[in-house]
């Protein structure tokens, strides 16, 4: 979950290094360090502990500069957080530098071998093991030049003695103007531009110098020279690779005028919705159309059997709440897993299984486990993903890419609405495959979540009400969300972003489950938010109403403080309730998706009340590309 970024070409190589930081930033903020190369062949290194202020303020005490480098961000695994752990590592004799983002999970084994043979170390971290392995294969018989091998020879050596997941960027200046990027599981993004190259951790970093990029597959090496860059696989062989253009403007990665990134984000949610949505859905036939990448057939569509959706975090969430769209709409039985678990159950699947994989950057490490375990047992895999281009879409058997458009802030939010939208698609879409719905009884579908970023729109332009309410309630310590049928896990992803981003205690519940338990909990100084929207053509909507009004009441005579969403025009729930805020009405499948703004907002005013970096919450990072 670190970032990594290096630079080879005709720019001043710091300056792009500490911009390339900037923008992967949200990934590991513990420490923060880049190595550059001289036009002399010198190499320097600067290093800091802290967010990266820190690492501008020692580079402008002590200035460097070169032709060519490196940088990281730093997430903490093995080490804590210090100068001394931070990255870039070096070798023995100095001239080999490294810079990973991972694990390496036999890193004591090859270290002991590697001290026995007259290495020594400086770090607590994994990663220096990689540093002195590269030296080991660079100069095997110690005689310089004489002995070496190209860099890149080193690095496929030596990524044969590692196991774990990682993704590399090394310098050495025994082998210069090069740089070798490597990938085994964490994201490497390789840009091309004028007569200059790049490697990163994410689109972000070298956005605003091309949009010209691929990324690496797992086990393959990228060789950056002045002259262009080579790529190969871990025996060896060439690599050909097809370039992707990245249509996102740079200033879309910009806060554009807001104070965060994250409530950027969230006002960005209309036109992300409509993004996802564009050129899926038709009015006039009533049909459903997935995504741009496809293998999967209409016949494998009619024969599946059942459905899988993995997994983690707030996609997590957002699968929980496909499982309702996808089970109304296709009548299909759906189950959700964490993708850390699912490959640990040994998962009763075969060909008759859709395996969809849900992640916003592509990339993340327990989905991916979880992908290919599906993919061995012959399941089908289609991924929703925001990544054009990222591991999990490139390997699933179909992608649907929700164009959600670069998000930076940690704490998921326009990602997670367009993933509510793409899986309402897919439930259309099986529902239509399977007969279950014919393209006239889609059609009123279509038309309401078609008017559904206008109703977002209308949302976000009461942001105020929701400010207030983070005015009120910034102080308290506990909160409770409660949710039923498909608006529990909206319950879930409210306490999880209040959790992530102010840091106090949460927790989201069915609203069904309050007498088993979570009714001890009640008190005076208790806010408990509840979900108590109501679609009045749904019969079954009604009844869900109902039941919530009922735990209202529960937790009114416990002197509890209720905070509900209610639907345009309620009056029951207001004369419960002490606070309410309303959302314009949806059918029930569609009210996630409005439901989670207000939840998503009044996080985000908690959290700045309170003080707290909103955009980088404590121990967390973007993309979780490590186990």
């Amino acid at each position: 979950m670190c970032g990594i970024v290096g630079y080879i070409g005709k720019k001043p190589v710091v300056p792009v290094l500490l911009d390339g930081l900037k923008r992967l930033e949200y990934r590991g903020y513990d420490s923060a360090g880049i190595a550059v190369v001289s036009d002399g062949g010198q190499l320097e290194v600067r290093r800091c502990q802290g967010k990266l202020r820190n690492l501008e303020e020692t580079i402008r005490l002590k200035p460097l500069d070169g032709v060519y480098g490196i940088g990281h961000t730093r997430w903490a695994t093995h080490g804590r957080p210090s100068e001394e752990n931070a990255h870039p590592h070096r070798d023995c004799q100095g001239n080999i530098v490294v810079v990973h983002n991972g694990i390496i999970e036999n890193y004591l084994a090859l270290k002991e071998t590697l001290s026995g043979e007259g290495h020594r170390f400086q770090t607590e971290t994994d990663t220096e093991v990689i540093a002195h392995l590269v030296e080991k294969h660079h100069c095997p018989d110690k005689t310089g030049r004489n002995g070496l091998r190209p860099l890149e020879e080193a690095v496929r050596r030596a990524v044969q003695e590692l196991h774990g997941v990682y993704a590399l960027a090394i310098l050495s200046t025994r082998d210069p103007q090069k740089i070798v990027a490597v990938r085994s599981g964490p994201p490497a993004v390789i840009g091309l531009g004028q007569d200059e190259y790049f490697v990163a951790s994410d689109i972000p970093a070298v956005l605003y110098h091309t949009r010209d990029v691929f990324f690496l597959a797992d086990e393959e090496l990228a060789v950056l020279t002045p002259d262009g860059v080579r790529l190969l696989d871990f025996q060896g062989n060439p690599v050909q690779r097809e370039l992707q253009h990245i249509t996102w403007d740079p200033i879309q990665a910009e806060k554009g005028g807001f104070k965060h990134f994250m409530v950027k984000e969230i006002f960005e949610q209309p036109r992300a919705v409509r993004d996802t949505l564009l050129g899926r859905l038709s009015r006039e036939t009533g049909r459903v159309y997935l995504g741009e990448e496809m293998e999967i057939t209409e016949e494998d569509f009619r024969s599946f059997r059942e459905v899988k959706i993995v997994a983690c975090g707030t996609s997590w969430h957002a699968a929980l709440a496909g499982k309702f769209m996808v089970e109304k709409l296709a009548r299909l039985p759906v189950e959700v897993d964490y993708g850390s678990e699912y490959r640990y159950r040994d998962p009763i699947i075969d060909e008759h299984t859709l395996t969809v994989l849900v992640s916003q950057s592509g990339e993340t490490a327990d989905t991916i486990a979880a992908q290919r375990e599906a993919q061995r047992k012959r399941s089908k895999t289609l991924a929703i993903a925001n990544a054009v281009g990222s591991m999990i879409p490139r390997e699933a058997h179909g992608a649907f890419y929700t164009h959600a458009g670069p998000e930076i802030g940690v704490a998921s939010t326009k990602t997670f609405t367009t993933q509510l939208a793409a899986l309402f698609v897919l439930g259309l879409y099986l529902g239509q495959a399977r007969g279950r719905l014919t393209p006239e009884q889609s059609k009123p579908f279509i038309e309401e979540l078609l008017k559904i970023p206008s109703k977002l729109e209308q949302i976000l332009q009461r942001d105020e009400e929701l400010e207030e309410l983070g005015r009120v309630f910034f102080r308290r310590s506990d909160f409770l969300f409660l949710g039923r049928g498909i608006h529990y896990p909206l319950a879930l992803e409210g306490a999880l972003k209040l959790k992530e981003i102010s840091y106090i205690h949460a927790e989201g519940y069915p609203a069904g489950e309050m007498k088993h338990g979570p009714n001890a909990l009640i008190d005076p100084n208790l806010p408990v938010v509840v979900l108590a929207t109501v679609d009045r053509n749904d019969p079954e909507s009604l009844t869900r109403y109902e039941k919530t009004i009922s735990n209202i009441r529960e937790v009114k005579a416990r002197d509890g403080i209720v905070i509900a969403l209610v639907t345009e025009g309620d009056t029951e729930v207001r004369a419960a309730a002490d606070q309410v805020f309303e959302l314009p009405p949806a059918p029930e499948l569609l009210q996630p998706i409005l439901e989670a703004v207000p939840l998503q907002l009044l996080a985000y005013h908690i959290g700045v009340r309170r003080g707290c970096d909103v955009d980088q919450p404590r121990n967390l990072a973007k993309s979780v590309t490590v186990e």
